[in-house]
């Protein structure tokens, strides 16, 4: 399945592109989004890409490489701040993207192991460099902490369930593959949800636990709204409710002005708001979720960086 930006009509009315602007996309992915920023940007415009997977910085270079505009960065958001300095854009950005989650080629390549529909090694690392795979993690992981993990990154119901038949399958043989472990969850799951398949939520946990998903985008927020100039926009897609409850609570805490120890209340004039909130979430429409089935899950929520 080819890869197909998420809402980018709403993402270009987000960032309110000015041609002379200067715009990071913080996950590149397969550029549909960093091309749409960069057909409206003039020559004084630039443009700063950059992705932790080393096949998506491979694809930017060859695709946008040779455009003086453009900035090819291989990183984690959770470094944005140095990234950005080493492109020395730092606090000058005028509109910032993340699109969270993975992409089509990702979830497409049996090799990379993010899904359960092909037969693949069970890796999921987005910087197959970095980290330990998934079937490293599985072989060493107590039943606890894996139960843990499918609970509060995959929000499992079955996850001591799945944990045990986990441990018991691994105890016959090493879990290498993904086609392996997609079939003992099945085995141990006794219902499935309407039109998922059983390890949908399983899989989920894993990658975000592989790649510590959420600590990153924790650690990049913070990054992003200190790399803005003002009247600067920072715009988050996220795919599912873990990733869009941090996006929401970090934005309406950067609208208030911080929160205070809730046993000391602080005044309004000590409060300093660096972000004002920009409408409601959006997501995408019936017409672009039947033409992309992918989108269904996407929140789209926008801020602008104050004075």
């Amino acid at each position: 399945m080819a890869h197909v930006p998420v809402m980018p009509a709403e993402v270009l009315e987000s960032l309110a592109v000015r041609p002379q602007g200067c715009y990071v996309d913080a996950t590149y992915g397969r550029g549909g989004h960093a091309a749409a920023i960069l057909a409206q940007l003039g020559p004084e415009g630039r443009l700063v890409v950059m992705d932790r997977d080393p096949e998506a910085v491979a694809h930017a270079r060859r695709h946008l490489g040779g455009d003086p505009r453009v900035w090819v960065l291989h990183g984690s958001f959770a470094r944005l701040g140095e990234l950005l300095a080493e492109a020395g854009v730092a606090g000058g950005v005028d509109g910032l993207l993340m699109d969270l989650g993975v992409s089509s080629p990702q979830l497409d390549d049996p090799a990379r192991g993010f899904s359960f529909l092909r037969d693949g090694p069970l890796d999921m690392r987005m910087d197959p460099d970095e980290g330990e795979s998934a079937a490293a993690w599985l072989a060493r992981a107590g039943e606890r902490e894996i139960a843990q993990v499918l609970r509060d990154y995959g929000e499992e119901r079955y996850a001591r369930r799945i944990a045990r038949a986990i441990c018991a399958a691994r105890a016959e043989g090493p879990i290498r593959t993904t086609g392996r472990l997609a079939a003992v969850v099945a085995a141990a799951v006794p219902t499935r949800e309407p039109g998922r398949h059983p390890a949908t939520r399983t899989f989920q946990a894993l990658r975000i636990r592989v790649n510590g998903e959420l600590e990153a985008l924790e650690a990049a927020l913070p990054q992003a709204v200190e790399a803005l100039a003002p009247g600067g926009r920072l715009a988050v897609i996220a795919f599912h409710s873990l990733e869009d409850r941090i996006v929401k609570r970090f934005l309406r805490r950067e609208a208030r002005g911080g929160d205070g120890p809730p046993d000391l209340p602080l005044p309004a004039s000590a409060m300093r708001p660096r972000l004002r909130l920009l409408g409601r979430a959006r997501r995408p429409g019936a017409a672009e979720v039947e033409a992309n089935p992918r989108a269904r899950s996407a929140v789209l929520r926008v801020a602008e960086r104050l004075p």
